[in-house]
């Protein structure tokens, strides 16, 4: 493997950096993207049921939104009746809107560099290709009136150059799956937690009348 990185050239370098912050991208996501860390399934019942009289002490708050990133959405409505017990309907769904928008942001982090090198592993590879062929022919012209170049050699050589297309496609593939995995996972959770902010808002307009 060492001899065939080598005989690649140096494009194939850049791909071998994009394969290993590719992996650790994939690897801090799905930690990131735990169910438990970012929607558990009963959060919701609990929130209600702690705030069915009336709003929950701070420490309750606290524990709330240290909970996951819907306890944040959920403790900021808290908050809002906290600062301001007569806010109105509006002001307590901005309120919670704007932690929503700063939740949602932390849980695309990162898709992004890894929508990058997926799309561009293999336009590295190309590169590294193109760069080799140019190499193994300029090697190959004749010199001194010679004529023709040893063919054993020139497919040697191609065989090499091929190897960073395939380099940039084995890291390309796969960062585009979990790319496509974690996007509708994230999508999933936003949807979730919409719906989740929804039913808490009325509850807490019930609860403030």
């Amino acid at each position: 493997m060492l001899s065939i990185i080598q005989a690649a050239g140096w494009p194939i370098w850049p791909l071998l950096a994009s394969s290993v912050l590719a992996l650790a991208l994939i690897i801090e996501r799905f930690i990131s993207l735990k169910t438990s860390r970012v929607a558990p399934a009963r959060l919701l019942d609990e929130a209600i049921a702690v705030s069915r009289n009336a709003v929950p002490s701070h420490d309750v708050v606290v524990q709330l939104e240290q909970n996951s990133a819907l306890g944040e959405v959920l403790a900021s409505g808290f908050r809002a009746l906290n600062a301001n017990p007569h806010c109105s309907d509006a002001d307590l769904r901005a309120s919670m809107e704007g932690v929503g928008r700063s939740v949602a942001h932390r849980l695309e982090r990162y898709l992004a560099a890894l929508a990058t090198i997926a799309s561009a592993a293999p336009l590295l590879g190309l590169l590294g290709t193109v760069i080799g062929m140019i190499e193994i022919f300029g090697s190959q012209a004749p010199a001194g009136g010679a004529t023709g170049g040893n063919p054993a050699q020139l497919a040697h050589g191609i065989s090499v150059a091929l190897y960073n297309t395939a380099f940039g496609l084995i890291v390309a593939i796969p960062s585009l799956i979990f790319w496509r995995y974690f996007r509708a996972r994230v999508d999933g959770y936003l949807l979730t937690m919409e719906l989740a902010s929804e039913r808490f808002v009325r509850h807490l307009e019930d609860l403030r009348r």
